[in-house]
């Protein structure tokens, strides 16, 4: 199946110069959304990991079907006080401002594997804040799973410099 044509481009949103990769026409499709779904838990499957983590919002659209099917705890990565309990933080930056990620501290054991499952790679700011927000926690990224890579931006290559393994299911470019 090929799944760019199931993503929606949107230019200048959410500012002037962007080109947004909409997943929302993606998992409207329920033959799209299933196969999507059953390719990152392929991914998923050959990696050694105890929990799976996603980044808020769109991340947890597919992490949660790789959590229920393989049968691994899930963890929320959350925007700045959305969590209830206590939190580990992270500042970072955007292509288009600045963020802040959290994670329960209770989320994570020590050593623990987490696979990091999020829908788009692009600068990597926001995945290299939930790498920091795992080691915080005292965990460790068994690697990163992306449904789309930006590739002409250097979000896949900084993680890569930083020793995390990234797969993705389609490359797009960024602008």
């Amino acid at each position: 199946m090929d799944l760019k044509k199931y993503i929606r481009s949107i230019p200048d949103y959410p500012k002037k110069g962007i080109l947004f990769r909409d997943i929302t026409t993606l998992i409207k499709n329920p033959e799209a959304f299933k196969f999507t779904n059953d390719k990152i838990i392929e991914i998923a499957k050959k990696f050694e990991f105890d929990k799976v983590a996603a980044i808020e919002s769109r991340g947890f659209v597919f992490a949660s079907t790789v959590s229920y099917v393989l049968n691994k705890p899930f963890i929320l990565l959350r925007k700045k006080d959305k969590l209830p309990s206590e939190t580990h933080s992270v500042d970072f930056k955007l292509e288009y401002g600045e963020a802040t990620i959290e994670v329960h501290k209770d989320s994570i054991e020590k050593n623990e594997k987490i696979l990091v499952i999020d829908d788009l790679i692009a600068t990597g700011g926001t995945a290299e804040a939930a790498a920091k927000l795992i080691e915080i926690s005292g965990g460790k990224v068994a690697a990163f799973i992306f449904v789309i890579n930006l590739f002409d931006l250097p979000g896949e290559k900084l993680l890569k410099k930083k020793g995390f393994t990234t797969k993705s299911l389609i490359e797009f470019p960024g602008h």
